[in-house]
Parts: structure tokens; sequence; C-alpha cells
């Protein structure tokens, strides 16, 4: 029970095949009490099923590019969570179009929503979370290994990465003194609601599983479970940090990676 007591809030669940909720079945599985936020009313149903099926869990709508959202959501967690032990901040966001052809096309608008959505909604939730971590506690998001390589048809979506990296690192070294942790997890390409926006990512997973060194594609359980690591008590002296769960494919060099 390594989460015993603690409260935490999961932002970016959309359905049961979510990154954000294996990482809140470890949680709960270590006996935290979550709140939940869905973007919007389409996802509601989905999330509200799945926050049924576990002790003590609750949900609020919450899009994150409104910082009005973002305060009326604190104040759901201050209401019903009292304190915030842990943040996961697992979304990301650019237009289906953005995701296809060149990067070289890129349209000013997508840039900055992909941006906006993907990296600042980290800094914007962090901070208006950080009244509530009164003992201290550990934020974790989620990136992917486009953020430093060329990843085909990944394109704004790789410099939002990068952008989101690097605000783990300020982060990180801002809330440091007030015991609070800033870490990113960088997991192998998963087919999530999101992931397919990307165009080609079924054979993403295929290369993937392929050549990494494990030989196989990327579990969200896997990364479920290095995220549990990084809220407990276990990674209390670990901030700053990118942690693959990618079973090894990010240590290849260029033409290892290719057939």
């Amino acid at each position: 029970m390594l989460l015993e007591g603690k409260k935490g809030l999961i932002i970016g669940v959309a359905n049961k095949h979510s990154i954000a909720w294996a990482i809140a079945q470890a949680a709960a599985r270590e006996g935290a009490q979550m709140l939940f936020s869905y973007q919007n009313e389409r996802l509601r149903e989905n999330v509200e099923e799945l926050v049924q099926t576990l002790p003590g869990a609750s949900a609020c709508v919450c899009d994150v590019g409104d910082d009005r959202q973002i305060d009326a959501m604190m104040k759901q967690a201050a209401e019903k969570l009292g304190r915030l032990d842990f943040v996961v901040h697992s979304l990301a966001f650019a237009p289906r179009e953005e995701l296809t052809g060149e990067f070289v096309n890129t349209t000013r608008q997508g840039f900055a929503t992909a941006l906006d959505v993907s990296a600042y909604s980290l800094v914007a939730v962090t901070r208006a979370a950080m009244p509530l971590m009164t003992e201290g506690g550990s934020v974790v998001t989620l990136t992917y290994l486009g953020s430093e390589r060329v990843v085909p048809h990944y394109n704004v979506m790789g410099v939002a990465k990068a952008a989101l990296e690097a605000t783990v690192r300020y982060l990180a070294h801002d809330l440091g003194p007030k015991n609070i942790r800033v870490n990113a997890v960088s997991a192998g390409p998963i087919k999530t609601l999101a992931a397919r926006g990307v165009s080609g990512i079924s054979k993403m997973v295929d290369h993937h599983r392929a050549f990494a060194p494990l030989r196989r594609a990327t579990e969200q359980g896997e990364v479920g479970d290095t995220a549990l690591f990084l809220v407990s008590p276990l990674g209390r002296g670990i901030t700053g940090e990118v942690i693959y769960v990618d079973g090894g494919y990010h240590i290849l060099g260029s033409l290892a990676s290719v057939d």
C-alpha cells in the first residue's frame, strides 16, 4: 500500500485503454484516492463509468485550455480530497491535419494549439495545484521519443513534447524547494484514442515490437507501474527526469532501428 492515505488528480483518461487509466489503476491498487477530469461531455460517460469501479473516486469536467476550468477543477479537488499528493498529466493534442505530410507545412495555429494544450497546460495545472500540495508531492507527465528524434508524421507533436520535457526541468527547479517533484515518463507507441490521430500508428507499434531490445510492444500497465513509482515515496529522490518505458527502443542508433 505505497499510496495509502494519498490523494491524487488524474488528467487525461478517455477510456479504458488510456495510459492515464493504467496509472490510476496502479495508484488505486496501492491505496490512493483520486479525482479524475474529463475534457468534455462527450467523454463524461466513459470516464464516470470507469471511476465508479474505484473506491472513493470522483470525476469533474476540465478543458485544460481554459484557466477558469482548471481553477474550478482545483476547487473540486479541495472539496473532495482536501489536498493533493500527486498529479498525473497525461494529455496532448494537435489538429489531425498537422500529423500527416511534412512538418514544414505546419500552420501557425496548429503549432500554437499543440504547444498550448500539450506543454503549457502542464504549467497551468501545476501552478493551480501547488496550493493543495501542502505536504509536497509529485507531478508526472507523459512524453514520447519524437521529442528528440524525427518520427514520420509525428511532426508538431514532437516539438510540443520537446517543450514539455523542458517544462518538466524548469518546473522541477522551481518547485524543488517546496518538496514537489516533477518528472516525465517517455512511453513507447501505444494505440490509445489520442495516438490514433497520428498517421501510421499501427506501423509504429509493429516496428517497435520488431526492433526494441525487449522485442515487444509497450503495454499501458508498464507505464502505469513506472508512474506509480514516481508518485510514491520510492521515487522521492527523483525530479526533473525523463524515464523511458519503451523496451529499450530509445538506446538504438538509426541503423539499428531500420529494417
